[in-house]
């Protein structure tokens, strides 16, 4: 079974988010620390996930919530033998006017296609980026995608709570992984076998 290393965004993860409330349910989880959330430097984040993938035994996958999705594909290139897949939920669009002045060390994002597997969910009111940004992304990465409905930034404001839909869209992720015990590494980059899936509750 996959151990995750939980990425919260700028501010990091409250604890009504679905990612505190992950991590509390299944002692698998267990997020990075980066030395400050509320202002981040990207060389300090790239040092910490680093830390903690490397902690870890096999590969990892990668939880990543909003800011902290353009930090995976900063570190994609170096970290790639480490990581089995990356859930990337709700990725800002960084030439946004909503993203933050405080990230701006994040905006510079690698223009390659991820080099492990990996699947993008996204809102249709996210405040920080549109459904095009996110397709666009999905498809310079070489990632899944779905699209949720109208769940804002998807965070603790959405009240999602455990948000045991994402959880399951997660699992379903995991299972065909190459190094899954329990799939048969059916998932190549880009495929989308997610069509119909529900994920707003």
């Amino acid at each position: 079974m996959f151990r995750f290393v939980t990425l919260p965004g700028i501010g990091g993860s409250s604890e009504d988010h679905w990612q505190s409330h992950w991590e509390r349910m299944d002692n698998r989880f267990g997020r990075f620390s980066p030395s400050d959330w509320d202002e981040p430097e990207l060389d300090d984040w790239l040092a910490s996930l680093d830390k903690a993938v490397k902690a870890l035994p096999g590969p990892v996958v990668l939880v990543a919530h909003s800011l902290a999705c353009l930090l995976v594909v900063h570190a994609a290139e170096k970290l790639k033998s480490r990581i089995a897949g990356a859930f990337l939920v709700a990725v800002p669009d960084p030439d946004s006017v909503a993203f933050p002045a405080e990230a701006a060390s994040f905006r510079d994002v690698p223009a390659l296609e991820l080099p492990f597997p990996a699947l993008i969910v996204a809102s249709t009111d996210d405040p920080f980026a549109t459904t095009a940004h996110a397709r666009r992304r999905a498809e310079r990465w070489g990632a899944s995608l779905v699209v949720a409905g109208q769940l804002g930034h998807i965070n603790a404001a959405s009240g999602l709570a455990q948000w045991p839909a994402g959880r399951a869209l997660l699992d379903a992720f995991c299972g065909l992984l190459p190094a899954s015990r329990e799939g048969g590494g059916l998932l190549r980059t880009g495929e989308a076998p997610w069509l119909g899936a529900d994920v707003r509750t």
